[in-house]
């Protein structure tokens, strides 16, 4: 029986301008994860944990923290984007719609440019436009952000 190297991630040459990614996973939002992220993060906004003070709003229920929104994005795209590199830059972050718990995200993303690097020849910068969206396929996130991503061989 033969081992079998799992996925190794993109490298720079990999990347074409055009390009775009499905992520291979989702994630239900539950309301655990909601709560944890804002109390980790310290985000005492009370429109995220307090059900109560929720109901009270034009949302009627809690809504999931956007920087969670945005962390499980970023996090569903490591295996397509950034799995041999790092992120640089974030841009034009915006939340189209409200998250709540129960939701399903997932997310893609498309190769907007790329370039080498000046400084770290062994190294390309991926510019790259990912989108989330949840189980009803309604726009919910999107932002640009570059990544440092390792060219082949070094």
């Amino acid at each position: 029986m033969a081992i079998k190297p799992g996925w190794q991630g993109r490298y720079y040459e990999d990347f074409e301008v055009g390009d775009i990614y499905k992520h291979p996973y989702g994630k239900t939002i539950s309301e655990a994860d909601n709560f944890w992220f804002s109390h980790i993060t310290l985000n005492l906004n009370p429109l995220h944990f307090n059900a109560d003070y929720a109901a009270k709003t034009e949302f009627g229920q809690p809504v999931v923290d956007g920087l969670l929104t945005l962390s499980l994005v970023v996090g569903m795209s490591v295996i397509d984007l950034s799995q041999n590199g790092f992120n640089m830059q974030y841009d034009e972050v915006i939340h189209h719609a409200p998250v709540f718990h129960g939701d399903t995200i997932y997310g893609q993303s498309e190769v907007l440019s790329k370039r080498e690097s000046k400084s770290r020849p062994e190294w390309g910068l991926v510019t790259v436009k990912s989108e989330g969206y949840n189980q009803d396929q309604k726009k919910v996130i999107s932002f640009r952000r570059t990544i440092m991503v390792k060219k082949k061989g070094t």
